[in-house]
């Protein structure tokens, strides 16, 4: 299934109190991040003082879902050392904290003996699973949504594994 991001944003605006989010690659090749990468890896980084020159619409989206109570949460299972990928995610992880995200990173060899999905997934109030099927280069192929109760749950337990072992945005440096 296709997705816009305005299907998303839809999908995202419909939570009522949580939306948690599992990234388990070391290297995405989205088409929207090109020209940013591209600009980080010639050395530009976002200025905290600068809210304005931050991803948009994303970060006003989190926003907007945080303001009435909606808990966003984003786990990221990655690699030591870090790909230079999740380097680069790294240098802005603040602006989506500022927006009302919060974040933590586990270190891949402390994920070995938990029960992880295939896929990078969405979940929504515990219910909604959205998952984000990518390609062996990191492109993304499609989306797969269920409601499945028991799928739901195994996302759930497994988002949850590893947020408890996870390190907070703040205390994990690279």
């Amino acid at each position: 299934m296709a997705q816009s991001l305005s299907s998303f944003a839809d999908l995202i605006r419909s939570a009522e109190r949580s939306a948690v989010h599992l990234e388990m690659r070391d290297v995405y090749a989205v088409d929207n991040e090109d020209e940013g990468f591209a600009a980080w890896r010639r050395g530009h980084r976002l200025d905290p003082d600068n809210r304005e020159s931050w991803w948009r619409p994303w970060l006003d989206l989190v926003q907007e879902v945080t303001a009435k109570g909606v808990r966003v949460r984003r786990a990221r299972i990655v690699g030591e050392p870090p790909s230079e990928y999740i380097r680069y995610e790294h240098s802005f992880a603040f602006t989506n904290i500022a927006a009302g995200e919060e974040i933590r990173w586990l270190p891949r060899r402390l994920a070995s003996e938990l029960a992880l999905p295939g896929n990078d997934f969405w979940l929504f109030d515990g219910r909604l699973v959205q998952f984000n099927v990518f390609d062996g280069d990191g492109r993304w192929v499609h989306t797969d949504q269920t409601e499945d109760q028991a799928t739901a749950g195994l996302c759930a337990d497994a988002f949850e594994a590893v947020w408890d072992l996870a390190v907070p945005h703040d205390k994990y440096t690279i």
